[in-house]
């Protein structure tokens, strides 16, 4: 399933973003919110990798595996390196704490014997202690000249290095070596929580030494590698990037004998799959439910699946299976059953294609990122914490939840933190700051803040006007209002004939571009009914002007303020990949306008909607994800942080989108970073959280689900979930021939 967000790996990345308005809000005093009184952690969604021993795992063979296009960079510490880099260094290069099934980082026997904290007074001294075998593909060993190195091109003293991030970095005061390069010594400034974020990857110091090397060499390759596998061509014109066992690889041999990683859009994952040009990709839930659907009709004529890997499909098993992918129900099948005779050929690709897809198995679990619901802070009403509060427990969100995880099978427990997830040591289900959906509250959270029923309504001037006064007013009004739309018609009918466009009826409209969801402005429905322009009838359906027309069930009063009801600009991604956001967004609408909130919906390209919209503050409210991490102190500072305002009057957001934050939350995170005590700093995170739950700026609405598909032989890969794959574990269950991706070879 495609979502937006932003992806793994650049939580440390620091940006900033230029506004005219500054101003922060002040939360409120929240009352026991450090309390741990709740109950049982909850566990962490298994992941589903189908692991086998490595004695089950054959020898040789070729993977290739699907990414969504070969990689700007190779050094992942720049500001374009994105989660394919990081699938591809993670297996080339040391990674020192990865990460297991819970999300916590674990020591990596194959680069370190030990790795702690032995001195605390009077400063922070961490020693490493390297494995004796880790060596770089030129054999030369790893050791504390790489661990100097790196340091210096990360620490953000020397601006030549061009990085995104330093976080941690920039706390090390020294770094030198133990009675031997094989022993480190770091040295921090002050305390550092996250310390085990630090060095992975590691890159060797022929990378990091020069700005040169660091900024350019490492962008296409890399000379110099330490995993099971090493760098054998990166081909942009062919989409690939290859790798093959690295032969001085001290821990256990790679099972596979190359790896391929080959651009594959997300929109053309499933062509690639009935190709055979891909053993293993992320897809989407349509995908999904074909290559299940793929599997349940084996048999032919609706009946059984057939047993054993070369069932043939029949044409009529084909259309049903076709029919039900497509959300059809029994007379749609007929219809199409019907229709094969008119499309035999096309009938056939399909079978083809279901048959192909019989060799893949989806690998489901969820992924360690949730979707949240983002509110612009320094945008209109949303300024006002009250109305942000309003919108929040508006939500349903476990409806929301249920919408997009249940049809997959998948549990839907909405996230109860923003800094971490469920079965991570630092969860707590930290919601109650807010407080549960209550649309009475919400109401009253509203009216409060000045946004009633009354507030929508425009008032006239001339109070003394008798009843015939008021008729030939309201008849005024609406002529005004018809010329009004007459004319707003009249502008979009010329902006369309400029483009060459046709005209669209409202549901066309509502798929592309800005529409509004429950507006009772003058002149879109008959004068005083508030209906919306979606909501009227055919011609006539009305009595004449001046005559009350009961608005229909759905449409509820506005609310407003001075005579202006409040509307909120809500940004949505336009893309085929997008449709789950936009289903959630619709879902969301539909919440707001039970309370009288408008909803002005527009849809923007996929590649604009983050850079152009989110970044940038173009937005009211809008859906994308952040990537959860086992270092929420580090990690989470810049996303909830307080913008400030910069010297030339701008803000610096880095990367708070929902520009929301507070002093407190800022000395939270800053003392968090700073407790070597593992408890007590996820403490002050809990606290943390709670008052970004007050705060109401992000509403974490689910976590986002992970869909892989797999060659059915293939061991140890598929969704991982918070953990990092074992690169040198996975393979064929059965023995294959090297050199082609393995559903070519069924």
């Amino acid at each position: 399933m495609a979502h937006v967000g932003v992806p793994r790996g650049t939580t440390r990345k620091r940006r900033s973003v230029a506004l005219l308005a500054t101003g922060v809000l002040t939360l409120p005093v929240l009352a026991g919110c450090t309390s741990d009184s709740e109950g049982p952690t909850p566990v962490a969604v298994p992941q589903d990798i189908a692991p086998a021993s490595r004695d089950r795992v054959a020898d040789g063979s070729t993977l290739t595996w699907a990414i969504d296009a070969v990689p700007a960079t190779l050094n992942a510490y720049q500001a374009d390196a994105d989660s394919a880099t990081t699938r591809i260094t993670g297996a080339l290069l040391p990674s020192l704490f990865p990460l297991d099934a819970r999300g916590e980082p674990k020591l990596n026997p194959d680069y370190l014997e030990s790795a702690k904290v032995i001195e605390q007074e009077p400063k922070q001294v961490v020693l490493y202690k390297l494995n004796q075998q880790a060596v770089w593909s030129d054999g030369r060993e790893i050791g504390a000249p790489d661990f100097v190195a790196q340091w210096r091109a990360l620490s953000g003293k020397d601006s030549a290095f061009w990085t995104a991030r330093n976080a941690g970095y920039e706390r090390i005061e020294k770094i030198e070596r133990g009675k031997d390069d094989l022993q480190v010594r770091v040295t921090f400034s002050k305390p550092y929580a996250d310390w085990r974020s630090l060095f992975s990857p590691l890159y060797p110091k022929e990378v990091t030494g020069s700005p040169g090397t660091f900024n350019d060499g490492a962008r296409a390759t890399l000379k110099n590698t330490a995993g099971p596998f090493r760098l054998r061509s990166v081909n942009k014109d062919k989409g690939t990037v290859v790798l093959d066992r690295n032969p001085r690889w001290w821990g256990n041999e790679a099972k596979l004998e190359s790896l391929v990683f080959r651009a594959v859009e997300p929109k053309d994952r499933t062509d690639a799959l009935t190709a055979g040009t891909v053993d293993v990709a992320d897809i989407d839930a349509t995908t999904a439910n074909g290559i299940a659907l793929a599997a349940r009709y084996r048999g032919g004529n609706g009946g059984p699946p057939a047993h054993g890997p070369g069932a043939d499909i029949t044409p009529a098993a084909a259309l049903r299976s076709w029919a039900l992918a497509h959300g059809s129900d029994e007379e749609a099948a007929e219809a199409a059953q019907l229709a094969r005779e008119k499309n035999r050929e096309a009938v056939a690709v399909y079978a083809a294609e279901q048959k192909s897809l019989q060799g893949f198995v989806v690998r489901k679990s969820l992924e360690p990122a949730y979707t949240q619901l983002a509110m612009n802070g320094e945008s209109g009403a949303l300024s006002d914490d009250r109305v942000r509060r309003a919108i929040a427990r508006t939500l349903d969100r476990q409806e929301l939840a249920d919408a997009v995880l249940k049809p997959l099978g998948l549990p839907a427990k909405p996230p109860g933190s923003h800094l971490a997830l469920a079965g991570q040591p630092a969860y707590k289900d930290g919601s109650g700051a807010l407080g549960d959906q209550d649309t009475k509250e919400a109401q009253a959270l509203l009216a409060d803040a000045g946004w009633t029923v009354g507030g929508a309504v425009r008032r006239t001037e001339d109070t003394k006007a008798g009843s015939e006064a008021e008729k030939k007013a309201s008849g005024e009004a609406t002529d005004k209002a018809s010329a009004k739309a007459t004319d707003k018609a009249s502008e979009k009918a010329a902006e369309k004939e400029e483009k060459g466009e046709q005209e669209e009826d409202d549901k066309a409209s509502r798929e592309e571009g800005t529409y509004i969801v429950g507006d009772d402005k003058p002149g879109d429905g008959p004068a005083g009914t508030g209906v919306t322009a979606q909501d009227k009838g055919p011609a006539g359906a009305y009595a004449p002007a001046g005559t009350p027309a009961p608005a229909p069930a759905s449409v509820k009063a506005r609310i407003g303020k001075g005579g202006k009801p409040l509307t909120l600009r809500f940004v949505l991604p336009s893309g085929p990949g997008s449709q789950p956001l936009r289903t959630v967004g619709q879902k969301i609408v539909e919440m707001l306008d039970s309370i009288g909130i408008s909803t002005q919906i527009t849809k923007v390209d996929d590649e604009s909607y983050f850079k152009d919209h989110i970044a940038s503050g173009d937005y009211d409210m809008a859906l994308y994800s952040w990537p959860a991490t086992a270092y929420p102190a580090t990690d989470g500072r810049p996303i909830f942080s307080k913008p400030e305002p910069a010297t030339d009057g701008s803000l610096l957001v880095e990367q708070n989108y929902t520009r929301v934050g507070s002093d407190h939350i800022d000395q939270l995170f800053d003392r968090a970073v700073s407790e070597l005590d593992a408890n007590a700093s996820r403490d002050l995170l809990k606290q943390a959280d709670a008052r970004i739950w007050a705060a109401a700026g992000s509403i974490p609405l689910y976590q986002r689900p992970q869909l892989v598909a797999v060659d059915k032989k293939l061991a140890n890969i598929g969704a991982f979930g918070f953990a990092a794959p074992r690169y040198e574990d996975i393979g064929f269950t059965g023995r294959q021939a090297a050199g082609s991706p393995a559903n070519r070879k069924k």
